[in-house]
């Protein structure tokens, strides 16, 4: 395996995934900025993201002096709305990738070690998660538990871990299973988990992490996706912004209204398509085929 900085050096080589890598830290400045300006620069109950209210004026208002990006139907600030779901987008991301990486790396290289009625059973099983529509999947689960964003990324975390990701990393370490170390680590007695975890998941990490930056893309999107039709418990997000003035009746007017669902349009986009950039980025340092040299 490769340093953490060998990888990084090859990282750099990627235009593509150090421009998403820097929108990402845009973003996260951005989603930083919430706490400081309410509270100290902002009225609290005019610029509240939920709560907040400005009765000087008639909304939606365009967007003005006091409101940069305008106030949606129930006359909250567009700018503060996504501001306080930066940072909510970045749990809810980052925390499903994560366990989803995390156990799909572990059933993978468990399957792929023992083989036999173990690998049977977690294929069989990704198979069935695969077999329904994830979209569709979700909004009955949706309707069936009250998810807030936290239970929403832990349940899409787990989905994906047992799904097409188990598939894909046990197929890499499959390859890793197969080394000469491998059987070289047995003969020196190494029991199965030492294994496991000194020499398998070592090797599948990099695989893994691309995937993470691929499945950060999809929670957002899930998430997006089913805050639009109202089926998620939460109380604002990217996804709500444009669910509410769909509700409100402005979404279809979107030439006249557009402050009310082109930034939140705008920033579903940037962010996940800053993640998918990294991801390209990674395929580099997983891929030696695509590197430059």
């Amino acid at each position: 395996m490769r340093s953490l900085a060998q990888n990084w050096a090859v990282f750099k080589e990627s235009r593509i995934g150090l421009a998403g890598l820097a929108i990402i830290v845009c973003f996260g400045v951005f989603g930083l900025m919430w706490p400081i300006m309410i509270g100290n620069l902002w009225d609290v109950h005019i610029y509240h993201p939920v709560v907040g209210f400005d009765p000087a004026m008639m909304h939606p208002a365009p967007p003005c002096r006091g409101h940069v990006l305008g106030t949606d139907p129930i006359g909250r600030d567009v700018l503060a709305q996504l501001m306080f779901s930066t940072g909510r987008e970045f749990l809810l991301g980052v925390l499903s990738a994560v366990i989803s990486v995390v156990v799909g790396t572990f059933v993978g290289a468990i399957a792929a070690y023992y083989g036999g009625l173990t690998d049977s059973f977690f294929m069989r099983l990704a198979d069935i998660i695969m077999l329904f529509p994830f979209v569709p999947l979700l909004v009955v689960v949706g309707s069936l538990v009250r998810l807030d964003m936290f239970s929403f990324a832990i349940i899409l975390g787990f989905l994906e871990a047992f799904g097409g990701i188990t598939i894909i990393l046990k197929a890499q370490a499959l390859q890793v299973n197969v080394r000469p170390y491998i059987d070289a680590a047995k003969v020196a007695g190494g029991d199965d988990l030492h294994i496991i975890r000194s020499h398998i998941i070592p090797n599948v990490l990099p695989l893994s992490f691309l995937y993470m930056m691929f499945n950060v893309t999809a929670a957002i999107l899930s998430e997006a996706t089913l805050s639009f039709f109202g089926v998620l418990n939460i109380d604002m997000s990217w996804g709500m912004m444009i669910h509410t003035a769909e509700t409100a009746g402005y979404l279809f007017d979107y030439g006249r209204y557009w402050w009310l669902w082109l930034p939140s349009g705008l920033a579903i986009t940037l962010f996940c398509a800053a993640f998918y950039m990294v991801g390209r980025g990674l395929d580099e340092v997983v891929n030696p085929r695509l590197r430059k040299r």
